[in-house]
């Protein structure tokens, strides 16, 4: 299978400043500038009533879209522009565009990213109560496409542009698929960790084990992310597909599915065994390679720097 092709190794470029830092260390720059944009700018939504009320505000409902989702998109996708921009040149940017627009891939990867997320709920699900799965109603069904759109413009935009596209072939060069897997997966979570003070998070009934649980499913996910991200030939879209299935499953259909074992607590331990199973089982399978295959991933020159 043909690789995209990703930006050169990170080198030393002969700037100052600012730009000769992010230059230099695009990937810490991008960390950095990704939490520090999205952190400042859901402050007003962290602290308004629908987090821990210090400001008598409510943001107009969906809140987590009036109140979160500007601060997504602030983060992961810009910092990655900005990085891209100032590390790669013109070129860069067009190379890290063209990540996102890669949709001609066997149908089958369509499949997997669509359904292998909510089939591997329902199973975890099953385990985990005595009572069967309730068929959703009718309208959840019809609804369900177009949630899954909604979140692919919404969350899987504002996040794996940055995540995945950029930040992960970085990664993978330098750590290994499974070593950079994990420590991506981990500042995945960090990024997170804000909006457990907010209605996001379930504030104020949140735990210390429900916030471990989260940060092990970050990291656990992440490798079934790797794995789809290399066998697709470093699809974007696919990868989109597979984060926002699981979003739009858990918010639209799991608690009319298993109404017994749908408060945030189960849900949570759900999609960890669910995640932390699946990650096992392609650890096993692929012996922790995840498909990558680097002598296919041709490193072109930086643009020349302006």
């Amino acid at each position: 299978m043909t690789v995209d092709s990703r930006p050169a190794p990170e080198r030393h470029t002969g700037r100052s400043g600012l730009r000769g830092l992010i230059s230099r260390y695009p990937l810490i720059s991008f960390f950095v500038l990704a939490n520090l944009m999205s952190w400042v700018a859901w402050t007003p939504f962290i602290l308004s009533s629908t987090g821990l009320g210090v400001w008598d505000f409510t943001f107009p409902e969906p809140g987590q879209i009036t109140g979160m989702l500007p601060g997504a998109y602030l983060g992961p996708i810009f910092s990655a522009y900005i990085v891209t921009r100032v590390a790669d040149g013109k070129e860069g940017v067009r190379r890290w565009l063209r990540g996102m627009t890669k949709w001609r891939v066997n149908w089958v990867w369509y499949v997997v990213a669509i359904f292998a997320v909510p089939v591997s709920i329902i199973a975890a699900s099953a385990a985990l109560s005595d009572e069967p799965a309730r068929m959703p109603s009718l309208v959840i069904l019809a609804a369900y496409v177009p949630g899954l759109l909604i979140q692919m413009v919404t969350t899987g935009l504002a996040e794996e542009p940055g995540w995945r596209d950029f930040a992960l072939p970085r990664m993978q060069r330098r750590f290994g698929p499974l070593g950079g897997t994990a420590i991506l997966g981990m500042m995945w979570s960090i990024w997170h960790l804000p909006l457990f003070m907010s209605e996001w998070g379930g504030w104020p009934d949140v735990t210390v084990m429900r916030v471990g649980e989260f940060v092990v499913f970050c990291c656990a996910f992440s490798v079934v992310v790797t794995w789809l991200f290399n066998r697709t030939g470093q699809s974007l879209p696919l990868v989109m597909l597979l984060h926002v299935s699981a979003n739009n499953f858990m918010s639209m259909v799991y608690s009319e599915m298993f109404p017994s074992i749908s408060t945030a607590e189960q849900a949570s331990r759900v999609v960890l065994l669910a995640a932390t199973t699946a990650a096992i089982v392609l650890l096993i399978a692929t012996r922790g390679r995840l498909g990558y295959r680097p002598a296919e991933e041709p490193a072109p020159a930086l643009a020349p720097q302006r």
